[in-house]
């Protein structure tokens, strides 16, 4: 079998090759534009194991490999690095490091999400950042209405807003800009209107989604990303895992008997975070148990903590769900209680 450790960039990739037949060790610069490196993994004989850090434009060399039939392995950046002592870093040495680590087993292997997954995912952050520019658009139609001396808030989305936003005496430039972005929030409205519908299906055709959605105040978007950026739950022992995954538990800095705690780590998906914390404030709503350990937070810590306290919450509660296939308000009984085990010993 042939293992390569590859130190990938965009333009090309310094690769260390280990042949098990002949026990030689080979490295290799190729480039990736002219087709060098594609021709270099064709002329190895399937199934190569081929081992690189977690980074981003990688999608269409990890493409490649699976169409030639090679194991890719991804691996995990820091604990990578971590593993390495020598002070002197070069594209060679972390090539060579990284071969040494598939040989020797010790390669931090990260979870690959499948191709139905990425897509997904490129749904949901497509839809994420049209909503964002949406909102830099209608920035720009409130600046327009407090510089005429109105404040409308919310109402100017309504029907008379509108109409009070249309007859707005302005000239020039700002009436070319109001034209302008009138005409451009129509069309994100339309298209994030269609995105919405994107999501509501495909959360409606994932059974694991239906079933997080049993929670009250989780809809399509946040139980389908919870879904494909967790992927199979069965790789977190426990709950807490999982909140560590997501960056949702404080940083620690502990020696000694003296221990330090302090923000979140914010390791982890960012976007599912967020998605989380928005979320966890629906379910607070209406939730009554999560209510009531909300606002005891509240007493005796800051709103913003106790909000990221409720997100761990949901997301371990979401976690056990999928893992014990358990809805609401089945979930929620057995949290509450303390006779039942949210799972059997085994």
């Amino acid at each position: 079998m042939t293992i390569v450790g590859c130190d990938f960039h965009p333009g090309w990739q310094q690769v260390a090759v280990f042949d098990a037949v002949t026990g030689e060790i080979q490295e290799l610069k190729l480039v990736n534009a002219d087709g060098e490196a594609e021709r270099f993994y064709r002329r190895l004989t399937a199934p190569a194991l081929v081992g690189f850090e977690a980074c981003g434009n990688t999608q269409w060399f990890e493409d490649l490999l699976d169409r030639l039939g090679h194991e890719v392995w991804i691996g995990d950046a820091a604990a990578i690095r971590a593993s390495y002592v020598r002070k002197q870093k070069t594209d060679r040495r972390d090539a060579a490091h990284i071969l040494k680590l598939l040989m020797e087993d010790r390669f931090p292997r990260l979870w690959r999400p499948s191709a139905d997954e990425r897509d997904l995912r490129q749904l949901l952050i497509h839809r994420h950042r049209m909503v964002g520019i949406r909102i830099r658009v209608k920035n720009g139609l409130h600046h327009l209405m407090l510089n005429k001396g109105v404040q409308m808030k919310r109402k100017l989305w309504s029907e008379a807003g509108q109409l009070a936003l249309r007859e707005l005496p302005l000239e020039g430039w700002a009436a070319q800009r109001r034209k302008d972005l009138l005409q451009l929030l129509g069309s994100l409205n339309a298209q994030i209107t269609e995105l919405d519908e994107a999501v509501k299906s495909a959360a409606q055709g994932n059974e694991r989604a239906r079933l997080l959605m049993t929670q009250p105040g989780v809809g399509p978007i946040t139980s389908l990303a919870y879904v494909v950026t967790i992927g199979d739950v069965s790789r977190f022992p426990r709950g807490k895992q999982v909140a560590s995954y997501l960056g949702l538990i404080p940083s620690e800095h502990s020696s000694s008997n003296r221990r330090r705690l302090g923000s979140i780590s914010k390791q982890g998906n960012s976007f599912m975070r967020m998605l989380l914390v928005e979320s966890a404030q629906t379910v607070n709503r209406l939730d009554e148990g999560f209510r009531k350990q909300y606002k005891h937070r509240c007493h005796h810590m800051a709103k913003g903590v106790a909000k990221v306290a409720a997100a761990r919450r949901l997301a371990v509660r979401l976690y056990w769900m999928l893992r014990t296939n358990t809805a609401y308000p089945e979930i929620a009984r057995i949290e509450s209680s303390p006779r039942y085990g949210v799972v059997g010993e085994s």
